[in-house]
C-alpha cells in the first residue's frame, strides 16, 4: 500500500449559511510539531469560534487524533481525519477553525463542511509518496553464503552493510511489501537467523 505526505502548507475555505470554515494542512513528523502547528492557528485566529482537528503520524500512519473541539461528537474531527486517510496521507495535521454565521447547521451540515474545507486544503497541498522499506539483518556460517545469495537474489535487495567471516552479518532493504515472501523464504532455512529493523528511507 502506498503512502504519501503533504510538502508544504495550505488552505481551504467552505461557507454555509454564513458559518466560514478555514481548513490549514501542515506536513508534521511528530505529536509535538502537531501541537505548535494548532497552537499557531489558535494565536492567529483567536477569535475563532471552534479549533477542530486531526493528524494522522508515522512512517505508515500508525499514529492519529482527531479533536471536535466541542462541536457534536463525531462531527468534526472524524470527517477531517477521514479525508486525510481517503488521500493516503500520512505526516498530516489538518486544522479547521469555525467562525459562526448565526445558523445552526445540524451535525449533517457540520460534518459536511469539515469535510469538504479538510478536502479543498489538501487537495491544493502539494504530495510526494513516501517509499517504505523493510529493513533487516541475517546472521549465518559462511557455508551457507550460495545458498542465502540464491533466496535474496529475486528480491533485488539492497545491502546496507556485510560482514563476512565464521558467522557472517549483511543487512539488506527491501520493499517493505516484500516483508513477508523474505521472512518466509528464511522460514525454513536452518541455520540462519533474520532480525528485522523496520523504517522508511
Amino acid at each position: 500500500m502506498a503512502f504519501f505526505e503533504i510538502t508544504d502548507e495550505s488552505q481551504g475555505l467552505f461557507k454555509d449559511k454564513g458559518s466560514k470554515f478555514y481548513a490549514f494542512a501542515f506536513p508534521v513528523k511528530s505529536r509535538e510539531e502537531a501541537e505548535i502547528c494548532l497552537s499557531g492557528i489558535k494565536k492567529k485566529y483567536h477569535d475563532a469560534r471552534h479549533y477542530c482537528y486531526a493528524f494522522r503520524i508515522g512512517e505508515l500512519g500508525e499514529l492519529s487524533f482527531a479533536s471536535d473541539d466541542g462541536e457534536p461528537a463525531h462531527s468534526a474531527g472524524d470527517p477531517i481525519l477521514g479525508q486525510i486517510r481517503s488521500r493516503e496521507l500520512t505526516n498530516t495535521l489538518v486544522v479547521v477553525i469555525r467562525y459562526f454565521g448565526g445558523v445552526l447547521l445540524g451535525v449533517r451540515g457540520l460534518i459536511e463542511a469539515y469535510k469538504n474545507a479538510a478536502a479543498e486544503a489538501l487537495d491544493l497541498a502539494a504530495k510526494k509518496e513516501i517509499i517504505a522499506f523493510y529493513s533487516f539483518r541475517l546472521i549465518f556460517p559462511y557455508e551457507k553464503t550460495q545458498e542465502v545469495n540464491r533466496i535474496m537474489h529475486p528480491f533485488r535487495a539492497k545491502v546496507i552493510s556485510a560482514e563476512y567471516n565464521e558467522n557472517c552479518k549483511i543487512t539488506y532493504q527491501v520493499l517493505m511489501e516484500q516483508k513477508e515472501a523474505v521472512i518466509t523464504a528464511f522460514d525454513k532455512l536452518y541455520g540462519v537467523t533474520v532480525i528485522e529493523d523496520e523504517g522508511v528511507f
